[in-house]
């Protein structure tokens, strides 16, 4: 069970639910340490003051708002802890929404609500199905890092989810982004739709991350001093130059769907006539292309490379150096504590 990031209660009209909120998800990234490259020491920073060059101790750090070049002001924990936050103790629900009208560029991390005892199993389990019920999600209100929040509650396998989102004056406009406009033939969108199709899978489980099974492999070989493997000529992708893009749609089609193994007469998509102007608004149907089921990952360490396996065991076993990062960092949330 991963460990409480925070604890509190959900707030669902006059119904308290109380609960933990734990990590939904998991960062399996490989992270280095910086080293002195002569003696494999590592590199630590320290915090120094700019104004006399010494070095700072927790207890001597406050915070500061620069609001000119020449002016911080300062800002104590006792100021902000009297700062009015309703939320800073619950997790309100304010509203309930369909969940297509959520922006997804608006979801950020994600956290499992866990039910806090006995006690909160049956409005817990009220809060769910009337979601499921309901068939939306619910917005509300939180508080972490001293900061007030917006998160959309929705279920998963029997859990609640709280996805944390960003308040709409966060989203940038993307309208300066998008191209010049460009006459697109419709021989050439109805390609696009085709290789999406010859694509299109029923399962994603199976992907993988090639870059950290290589980088677990690069380890493993130098922890025990040899060479690591050296990738294969013509095994390392090129970007490739669009000359012609029918061309281009035309080999992805054939590439994608010899991957499948299907080679038949069909592979290749010829280029279409433009058509009539008295028949532009018809929408021929086509055959739906054959859908190749993914291949399944049980997730199990079994099927992990042998690289992975033996990082992850020495991993687990491995002694943890004590945290020394700034407590502003962490999740606590404001007016409560981690449990």
């Amino acid at each position: 069970m991963p460990s409480t990031i925070w604890s509190g209660a959900i707030s669902f009209g006059l119904v308290t639910i109380p609960c933990k909120v734990v990590g939904a998800t998991e960062d399996h990234s490989i992270r280095f340490h910086q080293v002195h490259l002569e003696d494999m020491g590592r590199v630590r920073t320290r915090k120094v003051c700019e104004i006399d060059g010494e070095v700072v101790t927790q207890d001597e750090i406050g915070k500061g708002y620069e609001f000119t070049q020449d002016e911080t002001v300062p800002i104590t924990d006792a100021e902000l802890d009297q700062t009015p936050l309703p939320t800073a103790k619950a997790i309100e629900i304010v509203a309930f929404v369909d969940a297509d009208t959520i922006d997804p560029v608006r979801i950020g991390d994600s956290y499992y609500l866990a039910a806090d005892g006995q006690v909160a199993a049956k409005p817990y389990i009220l809060l769910r199905k009337a979601l499921e019920r309901s068939d939306k999600v619910a917005i509300a209100k939180f508080a972490w890092h001293n900061r007030e929040r917006l998160g959309l509650l929705r279920v998963r396998d029997n859990a609640v989810v709280l996805h944390a989102m960003r308040w709409p004056d966060e989203i940038r406009d993307p309208a300066e982004l998008a191209p010049k406009k460009t006459e697109v033939d419709e021989g050439e969108i109805e390609q696009a739709v085709q290789l999406a199709e010859s694509m299109t899978i029923d399962d994603i489980s199976g992907f993988r991350d090639a870059y950290r099974d290589a980088l677990e492999e690069l380890i493993e070989a130098r922890s025990e001093g040899e060479e690591p493997a050296q990738l294969a000529e013509g095994e390392a992708q090129q970007p490739a130059q669009v000359v012609d893009l029918m061309a281009a749609l035309n080999a992805s089609v054939q590439r994608s769907r010899e991957s499948r193994g299907e080679t038949d007469d069909h592979a290749t998509v010829h280029d279409m006539k433009p058509r009539k102007e008295a028949s532009a608004k018809k929408t021929a149907k086509k055959a739906p292309a054959k859908k190749a089921a993914a291949k399944k990952t049980t997730g199990e360490e079994g099927d992990w490379p042998e690289a992975s396996q033996r990082l992850t065991a020495r991993a687990r076993t491995a002694p943890r150096p004590e945290e020394t990062a700034d407590s502003s960092d962490s999740p606590t949330c404001m007016g409560l504590g981690p449990a």
